[in-house]
């Protein structure tokens, strides 16, 4: 049915968190169709797996059609059906994959399980135009500083408890913050009102971020300042955010000395924030490198991110066969075999790092 069109055709599907994504794609990154509908819950309140994954099952055959329908293409020019395969949610990710592998048999298509935190940094890099960045992958649910290395995503730091997304989300519901679009725009919002700089904890390990500690502190200095007017919570947005995003600076300027990169980009959803893209603007320019952003269409979840990273790991060999389309709630980056990136990646690994050790006592006696 693909009768003599040169360029291949992907639809992706995304649902690992409260975004349910669809999405069609060429095979040089141009987006036909990128639909979107979010779960917002009440202020104060967070979105659970169980109600999260009842709102993707009411709405993802209408974004299907949807998408299908903008794109203004049929389902037999599919090359191939691509869907989150983790990690994320099990609930919200099970109604995307059971949707993928219908739609597969439907229509008599390949389908390939993708690593939702590879399809974020590909997107970007499309979108960018960014060589071999060190990626910043900051959401919800992922807090990950990743270098490409030797057809891998290597994972050079990350946080060791919970997502910077999740502690600027837990600090909204706090402050009874709308979640509408998102908690992280409103505190982002309201954050460029605060004048008075909080101190608040710093947590980096090595390479590694915390940020629960953060959060219970934060949740502490609110109830005893806010009460006695000691600061406002437009100063609590701004000192969070400018605690956090200085503690992500600080290990991602290390990974781009470690690994001799000269660009930095930002993905996932924290990535749309405008004041962390300033903050490694900055970084960048002071190491002589360049800082990428993209906007909201791309950083924040989507099904398009999704059936390009799909479409370019098709090409390379990689499908799913139907008994293996399953999901998975963990899965690390760094588990892709990423061969789709042979020549555009630094062609002599980085400079590796010399042990120090002491000298031993020959060395002083004369």
């Amino acid at each position: 049915g693909r009768g003599n069109r040169e360029e291949m055709l992907a639809l992706g599907l995304e649902g690992s968190a409260n975004k349910l994504g669809v999405g069609i794609v060429k095979e040089d990154g141009s987006i036909l169709a990128n639909v979107r509908h979010t779960y917002i819950t009440p202020p104060g309140t967070g979105f659970l797996p169980k109600e999260t994954a009842e709102h993707h099952r009411k709405f993802v055959v209408e974004l299907v059609r949807q998408a299908i329908k903008e794109a203004g293409i049929k389902p037999e020019e599919l090359d191939c059906v691509c869907y989150t395969k983790g990690p994320g949610m099990g609930g919200p990710l099970r109604v995307c994959a059971v949707v993928a592998r219908m739609l597969s048999q439907m229509w008599n298509k390949p389908l390939v399980g993708v690593n939702h935190c590879v399809a974020h940094i590909e997107m970007g890099r499309v979108v960018t135009g960014a060589k071999d960045p060190v990626a910043l992958y900051v959401s919800g649910g992922n807090t990950q500083v990743i270098s490409y290395s030797q057809e891998r995503y290597r994972i050079f730091g990350e946080t060791i408890d919970i997502a910077v997304g999740n502690c600027l989300d837990r600090f909204a519901r706090i402050v009874k913050l709308s979640n509408d679009p998102s908690p992280g725009y409103n505190i982002e919002q309201k954050a460029k009102e605060g004048t008075k700089f909080v101190e608040l904890p710093y947590i980096v390990k090595g390479m590694d971020v915390s940020f629960a500690g953060i959060l219970t502190n934060i949740e502490e200095v609110a109830k005893q300042k806010l009460e006695s007017g000691e600061c406002t919570v437009a100063d609590l947005c701004f000192s969070l955010q400018e605690t956090v995003f200085a503690m992500l600076v600080e290990t991602t300027e290390r990974a781009m000395a470690h690994c001799g990169n000269k660009e930095v980009m930002a993905v996932g959803g924290v990535g749309c924030n405008r004041r962390l893209h300033d903050m490694l603007t900055v970084m960048a320019a002071e190491r002589g490198g360049t800082a990428h952003t993209t906007d909201d269409r791309y950083c924040i979840d989507n099904g398009a991110m999704i059936a390009y990273t799909g479409l370019l790991m098709f090409q390379h060999g990689h499908v799913t066969p139907l008994s293996e389309a399953t999901c998975t709630q963990r899965f690390r980056t760094d588990d892709v075999l990423v061969n789709w990136r042979k020549d555009d990646a630094a062609p002599i690994p980085a400079p590796k790092q010399a042990v120090w050790f002491p000298a031993g006592p020959e060395a002083t006696a004369k």
